[in-house]
């Protein structure tokens, strides 16, 4: 377990949106009395992820806490119809699309194994699909079309709520940080 950097005030908030003293998410668990991140994919001792990516978490946690709970509007968009989402596509496409297609356009039906470790759900669309709460009330749909011949190819959805939750500046690092968690989880298959 790593100590994260959270303000009392942000842990008090986070225990309000979480309801309780602990959240998990993206296969870690925090818990919300100490401020500690435990790594589940890898086992309680080893955390899998580096300083700067540990920064990474410890914002978004931060942004996170000022959000207020929102009804999902049941409507999937892709990033670019997030609020400034043309700004950040490309980026967003090489950093967090991109890696699944590549991981996974092949043998989709892995992102289904692999989500399941971080508390995932198989869908129907595309070739294999899958949703992730990615932080509580941000769904995150992964949606993988493989091919043989031109290599796979890869979708990420967002709620059209989430920008209630966090910038989309923020939604975008989110969307990386949950393909970097879902490529270590296929590892872990």
């Amino acid at each position: 377990m790593i100590k994260l950097n959270l303000q009392d005030q942000t842990l008090q908030k986070l225990k309000q949106l979480f309801s309780g003293g602990a959240c998990d998410f993206l296969g870690f668990t925090l818990d919300l009395e100490a401020g500690g991140l435990t790594d589940k994919l890898h086992g309680e001792s080893v955390l899998e992820i580096n300083e700067g990516n540990i920064q990474i978490v410890t914002t978004l946690l931060e942004h996170y806490a000022s959000a207020k709970s929102t009804i999902l509007a049941g409507k999937l968009i892709k990033f670019r119809d997030l609020p400034s989402g043309c700004a950040y596509e490309g980026a967003f496409n090489q950093r967090a699309i991109q890696p699944i297609a590549e991981v996974f356009g092949e043998k989709p039906n892995g992102i289904t194994k692999a989500a399941k470790l971080l508390g995932g759900f198989q869908l129907e669309l595309g070739d294999a699909s899958v949703e992730i709460s990615a932080l509580k009330g941000i769904p995150l749909t992964y949606i993988v079309w493989g091919s043989d011949e031109f290599g796979g190819s890869a979708s990420i959805l967002y709620d059209q709520s989430a920008s209630n939750y966090l910038p989309t500046e923020d939604l975008a690092v989110l969307g990386e940080l949950t393909t970097m968690r879902l490529i270590q989880a296929e590892c872990e298959c």
